[in-house]
């Protein structure tokens, strides 16, 4: 089980020009605002194109520009949670659930979406609107919108960026118990140096649409393979007081460099 892509994209002067492959692990996207991260989660996806290259799921073939092979977003097997949910505002949660699977019957619908109300703690929410509930119970319920049709891998573009610093600790740990329930590869994009430390087991830096570097944590962290890469992963200009590490979290478009 894992995931492999090389992507082209020329999009308004700018050249996504990648390749990486992952097995089934958690995988970060990390590096700078404009870097091709989202972009590339895109291209997985088949929300857009890519100009040359190849996308592999699982052995199966998504894209391969050398084949004419482009097979259409709804039916590649991903779950895919963009920062601000994109919940239906007029659905429940138990109906924005449902939305994720198709081509079953009401029986089993419902079993499976009880299935997730309960996985993901969203007990006596099902009747509630998105504007009825917390940001992190809105991306309890993305989340298990994206998974309740137990996708081939899971794409994060962001998901915990735009809440409060306690509801992200809780949404990482809820995270680490998503890999192992539904032991599936996931891609996370984020820009907080913290989460890509502590939930990657690979992490990919991106350096303006060129990958920069590939390796673990500790490799990335400990032995920068560039001057850019370096200043990128320094934590020291993050973290003043080290005794305080495990509860901060920093965001790089926060920071002005």
């Amino acid at each position: 089980m894992g995931l492999s892509v090389k992507l082209i994209k020329m999009v308004n002067g700018f050249t996504l020009d990648v390749e990486w492959e992952m097995d089934n692990e958690l995988v970060v996207l990390f590096g700078y605002s404009g870097a091709g991260k989202s972009m590339t989660l895109q291209l997985i996806a088949g929300l857009l194109d890519p100009d040359d290259g190849y996308i592999r799921s699982d052995g199966g073939i998504l894209f391969d520009s050398s084949l004419e092979m482009n097979m259409p977003p709804q039916k590649r097997s991903f779950g895919y949670v963009f920062q601000d949910c994109a919940l239906f505002p007029h659905m429940t949660v138990k109906g924005n659930i449902a939305y994720g699977i198709n081509g079953l019957d009401r029986f089993e619908t419902e079993k499976r979406v009880s299935e997730m109300i309960k996985v993901f703690r969203l007990e006596g929410l099902e009747d509630k609107l998105p504007s009825e509930i917390s940001g992190g119970q809105k991306q309890r319920v993305a989340l298990a919108r994206a998974l309740i049709r137990r996708p081939d891998a899971l794409l994060l573009d962001e998901p915990f960026s735009a809440l409060d610093n306690p509801i992200r600790l809780e949404m990482r740990r809820l995270l680490k118990e998503i890999r192992h329930e539904f032991n599936i590869p996931v891609v996370l994009v984020t820009h907080d140096i913290f989460e890509a430390y502590t939930m990657a087991d690979k992490i990919i830096i991106y350096s303006g649409g060129r990958i920069a570097q590939i390796g673990s944590p500790s490799e990335v962290f400990n032995r920068p393979a560039t001057i850019d890469v370096e200043t990128l992963v320094d934590m020291k200009r993050f973290f003043q007081d080290p005794s305080g590490f495990s509860n901060y979290s920093c965001s790089y478009d926060s920071l002005q460099f």
